[in-house]
């Protein structure tokens, strides 16, 4: 007996132990297989047994025809959930989980300020509201998420971000970004915020430091550091980003949010 020989329900049941790109790629095969494809009972089994829980806190999530359909939503674009201050995302290959805090949903030293930050709107972001840092010494800003939320047995990695704007005042000392559970283990490191400045005007402790890269919406990022969730305990991750040695004025730093994704090596 061939493959395609089989009953579809049969099919359907064999391709929910692959993957969404595994999936997209076998219903090219046949008409067979592009059948199998479609049923609710495979796409039913790439999206998160939570999801319900998650949904239910955006208004923005329309009704579907198909789980495909409602997985492909997903996963084409974030939604905003939290009361606008958290965003959700499939990731489209392998259906695991993905959130960036917004700056409203981060602790940003003197951040209700105003003579320090200012909240503001900007065109090209998901949420209603980001951070401008006016001018501080303090630069201190720090997230916290319970690991429960995340894809169980994956690899993340957070990213800060951001932009940069008329900024000064990053370039006397690296910032340091880290990653880790609270109460355990971390990982941290020296980075350049700044993409803009030019390696010989600056001290060694810059030269070679991970700089920011440009992200399909426009926003700069720069990875803060991976961990791994095995996804057996409700662990608390902070991430953090701070530049305090230095005491020189900062200023033009824009603030998304953090990103917390699935890393794939």
């Amino acid at each position: 007996m061939k493959f395609e020989d089989l009953a579809e329900g049969c099919m359907a049941k064999i391709l929910s132990y692959t993957t969404p790109a595994d999936v997209c790629r076998l219903s090219l095969v046949s008409k067979a297989f592009h059948s199998a494809a479609e049923a609710n009972t495979v796409w039913d089994c790439f999206l998160p047994s939570d999801l319900s829980s998650i949904i239910s806190l955006s208004s923005s999530v329309p009704p579907f025809h198909s789980i495909k359909d409602l997985y492909l939503y997903l996963s084409d674009r974030p939604t905003i959930i939290d009361q606008g201050t958290k965003s959700f995302q499939l990731e489209k290959r392998t259906g695991n989980k993905c959130y960036m805090l917004s700056a409203r949903d981060l602790s940003i030293i003197w951040g209700d300020t105003t003579h320090y930050w200012e909240w503001t709107t900007l065109p090209e972001s998901r949420f209603e509201e980001v951070a401008r840092l006016r001018a501080v010494c303090w630069f201190d800003i720090t997230g916290r998420m319970n690991t429960r939320v995340l894809s169980p047995n994956t690899n993340y990695a957070a990213f800060l971000v951001f932009k940069m704007i008329d900024a000064g005042g990053f370039h006397y000392d690296p910032a340091v970004l880290s990653v880790g559970i609270l109460g355990g283990n971390s990982s941290t490191k020296n980075v350049c915020l700044d993409p803009n400045l030019v390696d010989n005007r600056l001290d060694d402790r810059f030269h070679g430091l991970q700089r920011p890269t440009v992200r399909s919406d426009g926003w700069l990022e720069i990875e803060m550091g991976e961990f791994f969730n095995p996804g057996l305990e409700e662990d608390e991750l902070q991430i953090k980003v701070s530049e305090t040695t230095s005491n020189w004025w900062k200023r033009g730093f824009i603030l998304e949010g953090i990103e917390v994704r699935p890393k794939h090596v």
